[in-house]
C-alpha cells in the first residue's frame, strides 16, 4: 500500500528511489563527536543535515538542472567506536575503501572533524600519497601534532593529513597556535588574506598551490556564526556562504574532486536555518563538482 501525503523518504535530499548499483555518489553519515574537547553534538550533525535536505527542490536553478539524476544514494549511518579514535578512523577508512572500489564519489557527513582523516587515509593507499592535496576550509588550522594526549582528534586533522598526501592547502583560518603558525603557516590562506586580497584571487592561490587531485574538507565553522552559529567552536569573521560556494566551484573547474566531507554542525534546538544552509551547500557543491554530467529533461 502507498500512503497517500507520504513524508519524504529518510535519505539525503528524499529521493525517492534509491540504486546504489548506479549512483555515482554514496553519502556516509558519521555521527560521532568522541574527541570534542569544547562542545559535543556534532554526532547529531548528519540526522539533521538529512533532515533538512528534504525539504530542498532537486532543480536547480543555478545549475539548471535537478542535480540529483546524477544518482545519489545515502547509506545506513556508520555506528561510533567508542573503543578508540583510532579504532573509528579504521572503520572510516575500510568504508570509503569500498565505495572507491565500487567507484562511487564519497560524501561524507559529519560529525567531528576526527572523521576525515579515515577518507583521506583510504586515498593514500588507493591511489598513492603524493596524487593529491586536501582543501581544508576551516576556522581552525586543526594542525597540531597531538590535542590532550591525543593524536587521532578534531585538533589533529591536518597534521594526520600531511602525513597522508601530497599537500594540505587551509583556507579561512583565523585561529592558529605559534608552533603551527611556525610550521605551516606558507600553506595557509587566512581569513585576513581574503579578506584584504579577495575571494578570487585566495582560491586562485589554493589551486595553483595544490598538487594532483583534490579531495575538499568543509568545517562548517570556516563560514560566519552570522549565518552559521550551529558549531562547536564558532569564529567570528569567517567566510559567507555564497563565498564558499563559489570557492567550491572554482576548484571544480580547476582540478579533479576525488572526495569531499562537510563536518562539524552542532545542531542547535529550535533553528533549522543552519541545517538547510549546509544541505544546500551540499547540494550545490554536488552540482559544481558534477554539473557537466547531470542530464537535463528541460
Amino acid at each position: 500500500m502507498h500512503v497517500l501525503n507520504a513524508m519524504p523518504p529518510y535519505n539525503l535530499f528524499g529521493l525517492e528511489e534509491q540504486d546504489y548499483e548506479n549512483a555515482r555518489i554514496a553519502v556516509l553519515p558519521i555521527p560521532y563527536d568522541s574527541t570534542a574537547s569544547f562542545k559535543s553534538g556534532a554526532r547529531e550533525g548528519p540526522h539533521a543535515i538529512i533532515a533538512a535536505s528534504r525539504n530542498i527542490e532537486l532543480y536547480s536553478e543555478e545549475f539548471g538542472k535537478d542535480i540529483s539524476k546524477l544518482g545519489i544514494y545515502t547509506l545506513e549511518e556508520l555506528a561510533p567506536d567508542f573503543g578508540s579514535p583510532e579504532g573509528m578512523v579504521n572503520r572510516i577508512e575500510k568504508e570509503i575503501n569500498i565505495l572507491v572500489e565500487d567507484s562511487k564519489f564519497p560524501i561524507i557527513l559529519g560529525g567531528e572533524h576526527t572523521v576525515s582523516i579515515g577518507a583521506i587515509r583510504s586515498f593514500s593507499n588507493k591511489m598513492g600519497k603524493n596524487s593529491f592535496t586536501v582543501l581544508h576550509f576551516d576556522a581552525h588550522s586543526d594542525s597540531r601534532s597531538e590535542f590532550m594526549g591525543a593524536r587521532m582528534c578534531h585538533a589533529c586533522v591536518t597534521a594526520r593529513a600531511r602525513e597522508l598526501c601530497g599537500s594540505v592547502i587551509s583556507i579561512g583560518v583565523r585561529s592558529i597556535d605559534e608552533e603551527s603558525m611556525k610550521n605551516y603557516g606558507k600553506d595557509i590562506i587566512f581569513m585576513s588574506d581574503i579578506m584584504e586580497q579577495g575571494v578570487k584571487k585566495a582560491i586562485e592561490r589554493a589551486i595553483k598551490a595544490s598538487r594532483g587531485k583534490v579531495y575538499v574538507s568543509v568545517d562548517l565553522d570556516v563560514l560566519d556564526p552570522s549565518e552559521m552559529p550551529s558549531t562547536g567552536t564558532p569564529e567570528p569573521d569567517g567566510l559567507h556562504f555564497r563565498e564558499l560556494v563559489e570557492m567550491v566551484k572554482e576548484i571544480a573547474r580547476a582540478k579533479e574532486v576525488i572526495g569531499m566531507d562537510f563536518v562539524e554542525l552542532m545542531p542547535i534546538a529550535g533553528l533549522e536555518a543552519p541545517n538547510y544552509l549546509t544541505a544546500k551547500l551540499i547540494y550545490l557543491s554536488i552540482g559544481s563538482v558534477f554539473s557537466s554530467k547531470i542530464q537535463s529533461k528541460y
